[in-house]
């Protein structure tokens, strides 16, 4: 599991079961927000934009949410593996204070970065 010492993976292993709880009850809760909003209500048409509005927002949370719980998985099987902490690109070791702010990392913070340009 590349330089991370045993205190750090288990720390780690830890956020990301926590993390993964957290992220399925706000997938539950927020299901009921991003349904479609019912355009035969009869609310006034500002209402009915905010209605609108709130239930896009919803969507993109929830959508930020599932991919989010995707990287947790990923992570936890890259435990079981004996993966986890090795960058998906270059294969090198994550930082473990990288780890800390984004247990799901699958990249260094250099590849991270390439990633984005």
């Amino acid at each position: 599991m590349g330089e991370l010492t045993a205190a750090e993976q288990h720390e780690l292993h830890t956020k990301l079961l926590e993390l993964r709880s957290e992220l399925t009850n706000l997938l539950v809760d927020s299901s009921a927000s991003s349904q479609a909003v019912d355009l035969d209500q009869p609310i006034g048409r500002l209402s009915r934009m905010d209605a609108l509005q709130q239930q896009a927002m919803a969507k993109a949370n929830r959508a930020g949410h599932q991919r989010r719980l995707i990287l947790v998985d990923a992570a936890l099987i890259a435990i079981k593996t004996e993966r986890y902490g090795e960058c998906r690109r270059c294969e090198e070791p994550i930082g473990f204070s990288r780890l800390q702010v984004r247990p799901e990392s699958p990249f260094c913070l250099d590849c991270q970065k390439e990633s984005e340009r």
